[in-house]
This record gives C-alpha cells, structure tokens and sequence, in this order.
C-alpha cells in the first residue's frame, strides 16, 4: 500500500522490517554497509529507503544530543489536567503555548485522569516553578491540576 493517507498501515516485508532496524540503530550508515547487512545490492536496498521515506514510514534522521552534558539541568515529567468546563479553545491555547515553550521537549495527548503529559527541561526547580506559575495563571489555559515528576535516573533509552 503506496499512501501517506494517516489512517492507512504501510504493509512492511523481512527486508523492509531489516533496514528499519539498521537505520533505527544508526541512521548514518552508508547505503553500501547498509544493503551489506540486509543482503540486496545497493541500488535496490537505495531504492527501498527511498520508498520508505516517501510513504512516511521514515519521517527523517537526527543526532542524538546528551541534554546533560549540553545543560546540566533538571528533567521532569510533567501532567496535566485542564479543567472539565475548558472546552476546545483551552486544549488549542495550552497546546500553542507548550509548542512555543523551547523547554517543553515532547507533549503528547494522553486518556485517564490527565490530558497532557509533557516531558521538560529546566535549569533548576526554580526554573520550572516560575515557568508552570505562568501556566496557571494565563486563565485561557483552564489547568486544573498540574504534577511534576524530576527524573532521577535513566534506566532505559530508546536511543542507540
């Protein structure tokens, strides 16, 4: 299925599934160490990435950077529940607002008891107090309840 229609699944074969499992590991490999490690000549195993990319299965490629090492600082997960009452045009206002913020680096829409789960970066608890005090008293936002987690530690990383 050759789409980038949202709601269609991209059906993925052995070698497809291959690539995708390089390219997640490093996303900088040569086309010619790459068509190597999934057994294609490179012109096709070129071919396919080009496919993929295309179709929107690989969406780009970047670097991965130690925020520590970067800024040393604090890192949260942060909830967030809008009040009951806050219609639509609060969801668009906090959703402007956390797109805007450079230390909101995710934000994603979730169920249950919260609406928002946010992952951010600050100098210090300070930092973050000011920034969230903001937040709660911008009254388009309608935040009901707003909880922080710090990160203590990485136990897992998705990145290689």
């Amino acid at each position: 299925m050759d789409t980038k229609d949202s709601n269609a699944r991209y059906t993925l074969d052995r070698i497809d599934e291959a690539i995708l499992d390089v390219l997640r590991h490093d996303g900088r490999i040569t086309y010619e160490k790459l068509s190597t490690l999934v057994h294609l000549t490179p012109r096709p195993c070129l071919e396919r990435v080009r496919k993929l990319e295309r179709n929107g299965v690989i969406r780009g490629y970047s670097a991965i950077i130690d925020t520590q090492t970067l800024s040393p600082g604090l890192s949260l997960l942060v909830l967030v529940a809008l009040s009951n009452q806050s219609g639509r045009s609060a969801q668009r206002a906090f959703e402007t607002t956390v797109k805007a913020c450079p230390q909101v680096l995710d934000c994603r829409l979730i169920s249950g008891h919260f609406d928002y789960s946010l992952r951010m970066r600050c100098k210090d608890m300070e930092h973050y107090r000011v920034l969230t005090e903001l937040w709660l008293n911008n009254e388009e936002l309608h935040i009901d309840k707003l909880v922080a987690h710090p990160e203590l530690a990485m136990v897992k990383d998705s990145a290689p």
